[in-house]
């Protein structure tokens, strides 16, 4: 939203979009936490909201077991971010982030919606979170399997404030000077995230959204739509057809030509169907550079959705 006021434009949309990365276990939920507290407590107060993988229940090793579980977690987090711009909020993604194309999906998602982006780096030399995580593990709380942590610490991408996509960049380094909401990074990045702007400011930059991205967002909208219209029918058909089996297994039912038959083994609750629902639009719906675009009408959504509850739920 803008007002003009004596021929300067003044931007008052406060959107923006932080990604926090670094390698495993170098404080980057802390940071992420001190950020989000820091946001807080400037005026006027922005809504502020963290994604992360505890948000949608995963534990770290589940996440990063192998290459597709990895990758299925970052079309998790990546729809969540692309909903969750929508909202006048600034959004503060807490993962790995370790990959620069995928900061680039980020940046991409940042320029569509038109608003802030910048990257917060932590810091840390590698024995430093080596120690990290075995002292996490000695406490008992959340840490990574020693073959994961290896594997993730060889392939972290550092962030170059060159690369538009990890610009504008704040570092901070947890092992040499800890996490405080009065650190110069902390502080520029509040800064950086909360200054009103007009048509005359250059040092906070609002992406722009070119027409290429708006088609590809408005394409996006109607391919969710579809799908979760589509996964609502196929959902209402699972619940018709339970309550006509009264509670037993239902198999062959039919949903239209070109469908895949219902072939579930057991009885399912509505609440376990509906988590299934969740779980399937959250994976369908990621747009990465590496996979496949959302399915872009219903027949292909409903297709999808009954595979994916036939090996969920079916009998093998």
């Amino acid at each position: 939203m803008a007002m003009s006021t004596e021929g300067v434009v003044i931007l008052v949309n406060r959107m923006a979009l932080v990604v926090i990365c670094g390698q495993p276990c170098s404080g980057k939920s802390t940071a992420a936490a001190c950020l989000s507290e820091a946001l807080r407590q400037t005026e006027p107060e922005p809504s502020v909201r963290t994604i992360d993988e505890t948000l949608f229940h995963l534990s770290r090793n589940q996440s990063y077991a192998s290459m597709t579980e990895e990758k299925n977690l970052r079309g998790v987090l990546r729809s969540e971010v692309d909903r969750s711009l929508s909202k006048d909020s600034i959004v503060i993604v807490d993962s790995l982030n370790s990959i620069k194309g995928y900061r680039y999906e980020l940046w991409c998602l940042a320029r569509a919606a038109g608003i802030r982006y910048c990257v917060v780096h932590c810091d840390v030399d590698e024995q430093s979170c080596r120690t990290w995580n075995i002292e996490r593990r000695e406490r008992e709380e959340p840490s990574y399997d020693d073959n994961i942590f290896e594997d993730l610490v060889r392939r972290f991408e550092r962030p170059d404030s060159k690369n538009r996509w990890d610009s504008p960049l704040f570092e901070l380094w947890p092992a040499k000077e800890g996490i405080d909401k009065s650190s110069t990074a902390m502080v520029d990045a509040v800064t950086y995230l909360t200054k009103k702007v007009d048509s005359k400011t250059r040092d906070v930059k609002i992406l722009q959204p070119t027409i290429a991205t708006q088609s590809a967002r408005g394409s996006e909208a109607n391919s969710l739509y579809e799908m979760d219209r589509a996964t609502q029918e196929i959902t209402n058909a699972i619940v018709e057809a339970q309550s006509r089996a009264l509670g037993g297994p239902i198999n062959g039912v039919s949903l239209g030509p070109g469908i895949p038959t219902i072939d579930i083994s057991r009885s399912v609750s509505l609440p376990e169907l509906r988590r299934l629902r969740r779980t399937f639009i959250k994976l369908a719906g990621q747009t990465s550079l590496s996979g496949p675009p959302p399915p872009s009408d219903a027949d292909s959504a409903k297709r999808m959705f009954v595979d994916y509850l036939n090996r969920e739920l079916g009998s093998g």
